[in-house]
């Protein structure tokens, strides 16, 4: 069958954040091998993403497949809600304990990133009831965040085009300036630094809603669908200390960051800080399985184990805990250790990053930016205004597939989030190809 055959089979399907138009000509994917994409035409495409941020451990793990098959035969699934449990889930929860941050040692399983963070608003919300404390419900989020699609998920998102189809808003969200070191949105007062102008609005935010109403603070350590968005190095310290002066919930939304993707096995590593609520998806199977999770402090698992019956936590999905999801995080885990991928992302993308650099040629390209291998590429009408150029920004994607490199195009931004199984010579082929497609428009 020829791919028009299959694209019009698949307007059976809808398809996520869907418009006709941007899916006219969509790719019919057949198989991955390694950081490769090949289509039902026979195109071979290098993925600069990673599928969606998260295959890092590259396409075709044979060890992955037969996990999963082994796991399926013996038990595929079982229900994890209480008064029952499995041993994959068990194993997990157990390597992952401390893991990521040394006092978040309890895991809720779900099956992706827009769930764990719906589940942390809960958990917080939960957490201050049980306190005494049920005025505090607000959640503080940074304008371009993006948190997921599920109704509060979307709603913590600060973009507004997830916003415009279907409102009214769910009240509760409060949106601030998101610390962008080359466009700042919010006003620098004195002497002030980015980072610090940045953390003031969340004080700001704070005493302006009162501190009696906010529940939590969430922020991804790099804001990936908002661009790219890399903080200043005081900027996630002087966060935490304002979360504690007013007692407020810090939520690390590690969806895209977790697992090794920014060179540190978790994002704020970078900075030295500890979220009370890690929010992790994605990478934790590199995309074989459905799966993400929340990890909550002992504090809060605390208040969880001493509640009385009716006050019990009464949240938790279907495929919460997935034994054969479970299983293949496990493997996935294992492989990633093995091979070292932190330290390969902190390498390979001080490779990427110093290769897309050489494009500032390009009078169009504004700011090129990276943490580990995952890095943005922003496109402008002219340097001087910095004026987004989201048009350009599509030229140059469609350019890029065309010549077998694969990007995402975010507002003006292009984004690269490779596997992190990729090398030197891969690497060097997306400088190479991007550069092309510049070089043709």
């Amino acid at each position: 069958m020829t791919t028009n055959n299959w694209l019009e089979k698949d307007k059976k399907q809808l398809h996520p954040v869907y418009h006709p138009k941007s899916h006219a000509n969509a790719l019919v994917i057949e198989r991955g091998e390694g950081v490769w994409l090949y289509t039902v035409d026979g195109k071979k495409i290098l993925d600069g993403m990673a599928g969606l941020w998260n295959v890092n451990v590259g396409y075709g793990r044979e060890e992955l497949a037969k996990v999963a098959y082994d796991q399926m035969k013996s038990l595929a699934f079982t229900s994890n809600f209480s008064g029952m449990t499995n041993l994959p889930s068990i194993q997990l929860a157990e390597k992952l304990a401390g893991f990521a941050y040394e006092g978040l040692n309890t895991t809720l399983f779900v099956s992706g990133g827009s769930e764990a963070n719906d589940s942390a608003f809960k958990t917080a919300r939960y957490y201050w009831k049980r306190k005494g404390k049920p005025t505090k419900y607000k959640v503080i989020a940074r304008k371009g965040s993006y948190h997921g699609v599920t109704l509060a998920a979307t709603f913590a998102t600060g973009l507004e085009k997830y916003h415009t189809m279907f409102g009214p808003a769910m009240d509760g969200f409060v949106h601030i300036p998101a610390p962008n070191p080359y466009r700042y949105e919010g006003q620098l007062k004195g002497d002030e630094n980015i980072g610090q102008a940045a953390a003031r609005s969340l004080e700001e935010a704070i005493l302006r809603e009162n501190p009696d109403t906010v529940a939590a603070f969430i922020a991804e350590p790099v804001m990936g669908v908002g661009g790219v968005i890399i903080p200043p190095d005081d900027y996630f310290p002087l966060v935490r200390a304002i979360c504690d002066k007013y007692e407020i919930l810090f939520i690390a939304d590690e969806v895209i960051t977790g697992f090794g993707r920014t060179g540190e096995w978790f994002g704020l590593k970078h900075w030295n800080v500890k979220p009370d609520i890690l929010s992790f998806a994605k990478a934790i199977t590199s995309g074989y399985a459905q799966l993400g999770g929340i990890q909550i402090s002992d504090t809060l698992r605390d208040a969880i184990e001493t509640a009385t019956e009716p006050e019990a936590f009464m949240h938790g999905y279907t495929y919460s805990g997935h034994a054969m999801s479970c299983a293949v995080g496990l493997k996935n885990l294992e492989i990633m250790e093995k091979e070292n991928y932190p330290q390969r992302a902190k390498e390979l993308g001080k490779r990427l990053l110093e290769g897309l650099q050489t494009l500032k040629e390009f009078s169009f390209v504004g700011d090129v930016r990276g943490l580990g291998l995952v890095c943005g590429v922003e496109i402008v009408s002219d340097k001087e205004s910095k004026n987004p150029d989201p048009a350009m920004t599509m030229k140059i994607f469609k350019a890029a597939q065309e010549r077998g490199l694969r990007t995402r195009p975010l507002g003006n931004t292009l984004a690269f989030s490779p596997p992190l199984s990729i090398n030197e010579e891969e690497v060097d082929e997306i400088v190479k190809r991007l550069g092309a497609a510049m070089d043709g428009i």
